[in-house]
């Protein structure tokens, strides 16, 4: 795969609409999330220490071919995908909590990158595998700590209550010692969330990213970085 990125992935637009919602979530097709999925691998790092950790070395058996981009698929052609429905659901909402929408953008889940982190998970290779184990167990603290605050599921509470339980858990360094683990399952959410919706062309033209332009001319570096540079 190397680090030459195709930065260019056709999404879904209609889930894109400003009306978008969580009880009407749509599937993007599984061919473009699988090379969501390969293109955010590339183009950024989503193993950073204290997130989601790297998994142990695998004993020397396959697990099958990659996947060949250029034929459709759906679900189970390739490996079967994970979250059920009520998982899917509450992916999509604790996206929604990571990026919502604003005026620049719409939210993560808008993005469908529920399914971009469903596919990564789902995949065979070692270190995902360890990645769906942290993220369905987080899955499982948030229902149980939304539960035990506010006697309802995760999907179900006000953006604010979400953001309460979020916020006891958005940085590892600060959390709380019984939250330590649920601190490390948001760190690599937040990770993959952010992985997915920046390789997005809506994300990436929320930071202001335009790719390889051509340009009908170069005048050089700006003075400024020359002179910070020390080579005016």
């Amino acid at each position: 795969m190397g680090y030459i990125v195709t930065w260019l992935i056709k999404l879904n637009e209609e889930n894109t609409d400003s009306k978008f919602s969580m009880n009407d979530l749509k599937r993007m097709d599984r061919r473009e999330a699988i090379k969501w999925m390969l293109t955010a691998s590339a183009a950024l790092s989503v193993l950073k220490p204290g997130n989601l950790r790297a998994a142990p070395a695998a004993a020397a058996r396959g697990y099958g071919t990659d996947p060949n981009l250029i034929d459709p698929y759906k679900i189970g052609d390739l490996w079967p995908l994970t979250f059920n429905p009520e998982q899917r659901r509450l992916a999509a909402a604790l996206c929604d909590v990571i990026i919502p929408a604003d005026d620049k953008s719409p939210s993560a889940s808008a993005l469908q990158v529920q399914d971009f982190i469903d596919e990564w998970i789902s995949a065979p290779y070692p270190e995902h595998q360890e990645h769906k184990k942290i993220i369905l167990e987080g899955f499982e603290w948030l229902d149980a700590e939304s539960q035990k605050r506010f006697k309802m599921k995760f999907v179900d509470l006000s953006d604010a209550k979400k953001r309460e339980i979020c916020d006891a858990i958005c940085d590892p360094a600060k959390a709380k010692k019984q939250f330590a683990k649920p601190a490390e399952f948001f760190s690599g959410f937040r990770n993959l969330t952010t992985s997915g919706f920046y390789t997005t062309p809506e994300g990436m033209k929320d930071v202001g990213y335009v790719g390889n332009v051509a340009l009908q001319k170069f005048e050089g570096p700006p003075k400024e970085v020359l002179v910070y540079l020390k080579l005016d």
